[in-house]
């Protein structure tokens, strides 16, 4: 006869435990930022050996971003059927086979299997946010709901900017600039032969990351992580809920949806643009590969900030205010300030530093849209955990759009589209997550 899986209350759940569970989630949300900021150095490095423009560059990120969208619904499904760590588990491994998927894509240098291979990278995450983040919302106090995404965004952070250095030093030679240079030069056998080699350096990077990730699906369905249950609902949320059937009863979801899917949209249109946003500023792609880190560092400096101010000294709402009304304010600054300065050895135009600061209004929105959007939806938590991941789909629409203004007028201009994104999100931070009914 199968084991019947326990499933324990969160609030049930020893110190010890919540400790250890609350380590084993940063892990996920290390392996998160990882396989997610990876693609900064995949997109310019795909655009040169696979003969792209910036447009179908940014595919990376749309194939990646858009099984956020496709699979979150039936990644709740999966969910509710086999429970948070086999859930999980099953998550690695859809990964680590996108991942494998990367070996027959680069072997005959062909870009629609490496996007494929990255829409299986994305459908393993759309299944592995959902219990992550709802874990962390749910495994503590409401209160601190906040400071503990913030914590795990310190580790999403690290990886994201460690991510980016590590895949650039396996793909990138000293020599690259030189080859990029001369590529247009080139014969087509001579050319075919040089970004065939160029490809399929991705091999062996992608066949470890294969195996980390299969073996972590294993670490973590034999882990102490506890099941947490989700379908039991106090009074409070049991008498508020009374008479609602569907998801769509809880408008300051659906819109705390909508304000993730502008949120990771602009972000990402930020991290994975930066690069050839450089470029376009006259400076050569070895040395532009450390913008995408800058960004995460300033992130990372935000998240901390965030684990030592909430709730102590100001809560979540409030500082989900700040960072929506500086980030409007930045990016008007981004159009409007202008002039070289020479800082950390670039010398370049102030406005890539903006886009750089960015990062820091960007860190804290995601860990305080999460709990507004959550908080009180009882029975309906796992799909509203699902129904936010589908705003991860954000991060493939956006950036696709700045890709398609890039082409037609020019790297710069394209950035405009991260201005209504921002007010939305200050409109959701003032009014939208209190919207309890729908209607004008």
């Amino acid at each position: 006869m199968k084991k019947k899986m326990e499933v324990v209350n969160a609030g049930s759940v020893s110190n010890r435990n919540t400790i250890l569970s609350i380590m084993i989630i940063a892990l996920l949300f290390f392996i998160f930022g990882f396989t997610t900021w990876i693609n900064a150095i995949l997109i310019p490095y795909f655009k040169i050996s696979c003969e792209l423009n910036t447009a179908q560059s940014l595919l990376v990120a749309f194939a990646f971003y858009i099984a956020y969208f496709v699979m979150a619904i039936p990644a709740a499904h999966l969910l509710e059927r086999v429970g948070f760590k086999r859930g999980i588990m099953i998550g690695f491994w859809i990964m680590s086979l996108g991942a494998l998927i990367f070996i027959p894509a680069a072997l005959t240098r062909t870009y629609g299997i490496f996007l494929f291979g990255l829409f299986s990278i994305g459908t393993g995450l759309a299944i592995l946010q959902p219990a992550a983040n709802t874990y962390i919302t749910m495994i503590g106090s409401k209160e601190r709901a906040a400071q503990r995404i913030s914590i795990m965004g310190v580790f999403n952070k690290t990886a994201g900017i460690i991510a980016p250095l590590l895949l650039a030093a396996a793909l990138l030679r000293p020599t690259d600039t030189e080859l990029f240079r001369q590529l247009p030069l080139m014969d087509e056998l001579s050319k075919n032969a040089a970004l065939d080699e160029l490809i399929r350096r991705v091999i062996v990077p992608y066949s470890v990351m294969a195996i980390v990730l299969f073996g972590l699906g294993l670490f973590i369905r034999f882990s102490v992580l506890p099941e947490i249950d989700t379908n039991t609902e106090s009074k409070t949320e049991a008498d508020a809920n009374s008479g609602k059937t569907s998801i769509m009863h809880f408008p300051y979801l659906i819109l705390g949806g909508l304000a993730i899917f502008l949120h990771v949209g602009s972000q990402v249109v930020g991290i994975n643009t930066i690069i050839g946003y450089a470029q376009s500023l006259g400076l050569p792609l070895l040395e532009a590969k450390i913008f995408p880190s800058y960004i995460l560092g300033v992130t990372m400096f935000g998240f901390l900030s965030g684990i030592v101010l909430i709730p102590k000294f100001i809560n979540h709402l409030n500082i989900l205010r700040i960072c929506t009304t500086s980030a409007l304010v930045f990016t008007l600054l981004f159009f409007i300030v202008h002039g070289q300065v020479t800082f950390l050895g670039h010398t370049a135009d102030i406005s890539i530093w903006i886009l750089v600061l960015l990062g820091l209004s960007n860190s804290l929105m995601y860990s305080t849209i999460w709990p507004l959007a959550l908080n009180g939806l009882g029975r309906f938590t796992k799909m509203g955990g699902s129904i936010l991941v589908m705003g991860l789909s954000g991060s493939a629409v956006v950036p696709l759009i700045y890709g398609y203004f890039a082409d037609v007028y020019n790297p710069q201009i394209a950035y405009w589209v991260i201005f209504p994104c921002y007010i939305y999100l200050v409109y959701y931070a003032y009014y939208g997550y209190k919207v309890k009914k729908w209607g004008f």
